[in-house]
């Protein structure tokens, strides 16, 4: 175990100071990043008990999205003092057991120091957004991307009834060219394809068809050659495609269809030329090379109904939008916005514009992380002030917890309850301020009943937190802790690592 804690005490420092840090893949692309999960994500682990943490910080991002480091931190410090507690002899199986009496008071303690908040109060919703994206590369946009995360989850659910968000109904739109300063949040759908035919670039009251079949000439299964001998045959081989396709897309236009989506065909071209060319002059408008996993997304935002063949396209598949067009984005490129969708089902889209791919890249990110606060929030219902209040709250708490219980569990809660200062402490040190007298001042205002008091970064000292704005979702700190000590607790069961090939 010790020889775990070893490796687990490099990996901790190694995430505990990261505030950006640049990477070069194998490949030689870049990231620059200050997400926890992406770096450990990305990291070459080879040791198992290392594996575990990368793990970890999976399962933090998937169950809260946010707090990713921190979940790591945590978990670095309860190693350091499991292996203190081995060496001076405690037996593993207490350590564990004390470590989980230790979470269920911690938990309780947090649910305690929590406020409730309601969906309809979007000051607060707005706050935690912000407070998540402080700490991000892109923090000095938060007063665009904070109300912009917060207006699209509550686009996507009843505030009445939702347990969860579904992220997949947020649909992320990556732009290059423009700055931060340009993202928008569409209501309705947004294609970074381009229009196929120029003739057509917008398109008042919209019926729109998806089709997953070619508007091409069939093909045979066979391989076959077809010798054509003399200009008539060739003639007719001509007419017969023309009339094939002409067929095709009268039938469209009679369904009343004015603008077409076009599913990307591996097999065949998806449109012919002539096609285009009948469609054009028909004013429908075309966009090809829709990419297949869109489609369910697409259905939903609009309405319609994928069709596989031309005899299902009737008027009944087709969905409704007051407007599609083709908008210009000041000279870097174009999109294809279909908004007032007459069946909203309840989806948005982002799009997010960004000098360059890593700016747009880390941008999605911190969308990512906000969109997730927010989630935490509709999944459970309440705020915890953060600035690690809530750390020294619980360090606090679980030395106070320690003096009812007796022998070797005292002592290993009151271990675990002092390794959760590495959060405060790191973060008074990534804020300039001294760490050791920091905690300790800390220390004592919790002791006195001020639960709020957190460090405040942008001040650089103590103050009430909850003043200051500085809010996290509850989900998010408990969480961290109870996945944490889970893995804590089965790092400590491993007696030995044996290699295998």
């Amino acid at each position: 175990s010790n020889y775990n804690s070893q490796t687990k005490k490099a990996k901790n420092n190694k995430n505990k100071n990261k505030s950006g840090t640049k990477r070069h893949g194998q490949d030689g692309d870049v990231t620059i990043t200050n997400d926890g999960a992406t770096i450990l994500k990305q990291m070459q682990v080879l040791h198992p008990a290392a594996k575990m943490l990368v793990e970890l910080s999976k399962a933090q991002d998937i169950e809260a999205g946010d707090g990713t480091t921190s979940v790591v931190v945590i978990a670095g410090a309860l190693l350091d003092a499991c292996s203190k507690l081995l060496q001076k002899g405690i037996h593993p199986t207490i350590i564990s057991e004390s470590f989980q009496k230790a979470v269920d008071k911690g938990v309780e303690v947090l649910t305690a120091m929590s406020r409730p908040v309601q969906l309809s109060d979007r000051e607060t919703l707005l706050n935690s957004a912000t407070t998540s994206l402080c700490s991000k590369v892109v923090s000095q946009y938060s007063s665009l991307l904070a109300p912009m995360s917060v207006d699209a989850v509550m686009r996507v659910i009843e505030p009445a009834t939702a347990t969860s968000v579904d992220l997949q109904d947020i649909k992320i739109i990556k732009k290059l060219g423009g700055t931060i300063d340009d993202c928008e949040l569409v209501d309705g759908l947004v294609l970074t394809q381009r229009v196929a035919n120029t003739g057509v670039t917008r398109v008042e009251k919209a019926k729109i068809g998806l089709i997953q079949f070619c508007l091409s000439p069939p093909k045979t299964d066979m391989d076959n050659q077809i010798v054509v001998s003399d200009y008539a045959q060739m003639d007719r081989v001509l007419r017969e495609e023309r009339a094939y396709i002409l067929n095709l897309v009268k039938q469209i236009k009679k369904a009343g269809c004015n603008v077409l989506l076009i599913q990307k065909s591996i097999l065949r071209d998806a449109l012919s030329d002539l096609a285009l060319h009948f469609l054009n002059k028909m004013k429908i408008m075309v966009v090809k090379e829709i990419e297949r996993e869109d489609i369910e997304f697409i259905c939903k935002t609009i309405g319609t109904k994928p069709i596989a063949h031309i005899d299902h396209f009737t008027p009944e598949m087709l969905g409704t939008a007051e407007l599609a067009e083709e908008v210009n984005l000041d000279g870097s490129g174009k999109l294809i916005k279909i908004t007032g969708c007459s069946s909203p089902g309840k989806t948005v889209s982002i799009v997010v514009r960004g000098s360059n791919k890593l700016v747009i890249e880390e941008a999605e990110r911190s969308i990512h992380d906000a969109l997730c606060v927010i989630r935490c929030l509709v999944k459970k219902r309440a705020l915890i002030a953060g600035g690690g209040a809530p750390e020294i709250e619980l360090a606090v708490r679980l030395a106070e917890y320690s003096r009812t219980l007796g022998g070797m569990e005292a002592y290993c809660v009151r271990a675990y309850g002092d390794a959760l200062e590495v959060i405060p402490s790191t973060l008074a040190e990534n804020a300039g301020l001294n760490p050791i007298s920091t905690v300790t001042e800390l220390r004592n205002r919790h002791a006195q009943g001020d639960k709020m008091a957190g460090i405040n970064v942008r001040k650089g000292g103590i103050s009430n937190i909850l003043e200051e704005l500085v809010v996290q979702p509850l989900l998010v700190s408990i969480s961290a802790l109870t996945l944490a000590t889970e893995t804590v607790r089965s790092i400590l069961k491993i007696d030995d690592v044996v290699n295998t090939r």
